[in-house]
């Protein structure tokens, strides 16, 4: 039961860390735990019909198990230090720049290929933003959709398989040790010993993550969440944004409070889905590479950061205490029309029946204003006027709004320019860091860890 390295967590950061540990050095013993289930396994019983709520499985079958959180997702890649983490910070901006290229093209190699890659260099839309006081970021974007992310994931796994790593699905780890020949990981009565631990628990892991910390002695901090809304609209609205840039990141300080609100997540004529984090069902959206699965609509989120000071300290409870009110008052995610919000009425099944929009996603017609703040709802208010003046329309009454989505962010690890703990050899990456919060950020912090243990 003793390897050279211990992987804790198999989404992005776990994968990409391991698959770059062999390249660099094969035969490499490699172990990675996983608390979820393989690729092939992984579902949630959720299904709007008989089961309408979350059961409580052992394991989430979204969150958890090869692929994390992220597998099921819309399978962008976002090549750009101006969003999706701060591991510049760390690294450098040119080394960012050149891992997340290098993610790009393992992307392609294992299924990804004949994939878009957009990029928002030299377009006008930058200038139209502008004179609307919104502010469009600098990305290069590559999709690959829900489907071929899928793919490329599962090319990954038995590339792993392969060359040696041995997995331990369903396997929840219950402490980590540091011991004088490296680390111990315990679950339940058995232990297991490698040279050096990477963790990548993603943003499901903070909880155990914060009691690791705190066994260890690490330094963390949080202070962040996000709170917002899904749109949908008809694709035509966005299509001049989506066509040319596929996912556009737009920023706006509100004119009120000054606080800022982002385009998260966009859509090109894909679905809005339910997502269910730790039990509190948010919602979330996903697209397709095949067009044989597209809809008529276009989704994204807006978010409202909230950066919170002392005393308090755990603002992932304030993000969930905001979703679960949503839960108790609709069963789950609410739709409302954006026109019945600004009349200040709940939309109804008869509105929603009436509405020039479809919904892609079952959800409970409802009073978003009675869930999420003022503040925040006022700041996602002006966006939808601010983002109307640049693509007509969207301000429609018929625009729905889904919430809430909530947008949760791992503690803020201390970790050096490796992505070392104070632990020697112990490094956490991906999203439980706090150091990523993307698929391309994560990625590559476990490509340079590698880099780092096994370069010569």
């Amino acid at each position: 039961m003793k390897y050279d390295l211990i992987i804790i967590g198999a989404g992005a950061g776990g994968i990409f860390s391991a698959y770059e540990a062999l390249r660099l050095h094969p035969g490499l013993s490699i172990a990675i735990f996983e608390a979820g289930n393989p690729l092939g396994q992984r579902s949630c019983p959720i299904n709007g019909k008989n089961v309408k709520a979350c059961i409580h499985c052992d394991t989430c079958g979204i969150m958890n198990g090869f692929g994390g959180a992220g597998a099921f997702s819309d399978g962008k890649y976002n090549i750009t230090n101006q969003f999706g983490g701060t591991l510049y910070e760390h690294i450098g901006r040119g080394k960012a720049m050149e891992l997340m290229e290098y993610v790009d093209t393992i992307n392609l190699k294992f299924g990804g290929a004949g994939t878009k890659l957009y990029s928002t260099s030299n377009t006008h839309l930058k200038k139209l933003c502008l004179q609307n006081d919104l502010h469009l970021l600098d990305a290069k974007v590559r999709h690959l959709g829900t489907d071929v992310n899928y793919v490329v994931l599962k090319q990954l796994y038995d590339h792993l398989l392969k060359e040696g790593v041995k997995f331990y699905f369903r396997t929840h780890i219950d402490q980590v040790e540091q011991i004088e020949s490296g680390y111990r990981i315990y679950a339940k009565d058995r232990y297991f010993e490698g040279s050096a631990c990477i963790i990548s628990t993603g943003r499901s892991g903070s909880a155990w993550m914060r009691e690791v910390c705190e066994r260890l002695g690490i330094q963390t901090h949080s202070n962040r969440v996000d709170i917002g809304v899904r749109v949908e609209l008809p694709a035509a609205i966005f299509s001049h944004l989506t066509d040319e840039l596929y996912e556009s990141k737009i920023v706006y300080q509100t004119e009120k409070f000054q606080d800022r609100v982002r385009t998260f997540c966009m859509n090109p004529r894909g679905v809005v889905v339910s997502e269910n984090t730790n039990g509190i069902v948010t919602v979330n959206g996903h697209s397709y590479e095949d067009p044989s699965r597209y809809t008529d609509n276009t989704n994204f989120a807006l978010l409202v950061s909230n950066h919170f000071s002392e005393p308090f300290n755990d603002s992932n409870a304030y993000g969930e205490s905001i979703a679960r009110l949503s839960n108790m008052l609709g069963g789950g995610v609410i739709v409302q029309r954006f026109g019945d919000l600004i009349r200040g009425q709940r939309s109804t099944p008869s509105r929603m029946a009436d509405n020039f929009v479809i919904p892609t996603l079952s959800a409970t017609p409802g009073d978003l204003s009675l869930v999420i703040p003022k503040r925040q709802l006022d700041g996602i208010i002006e966006m939808v006027y601010a983002l109307d003046k640049v693509a007509p329309g969207t301000a429609n009454d018929s625009t729905l709004l889904y919430g809430v989505e909530v947008k949760f962010y791992n503690l803020d690890v201390a970790v050096d320019e490796n992505l070392m703990t104070t632990c020697k050899d112990l490094f956490v990456i991906g999203d439980c860091s706090g150091v990523t919060h993307s698929l391309s950020h994560a990625s590559a912090s476990g490509i340079h860890v590698a880099r780092y243990l096994y370069e010569s």
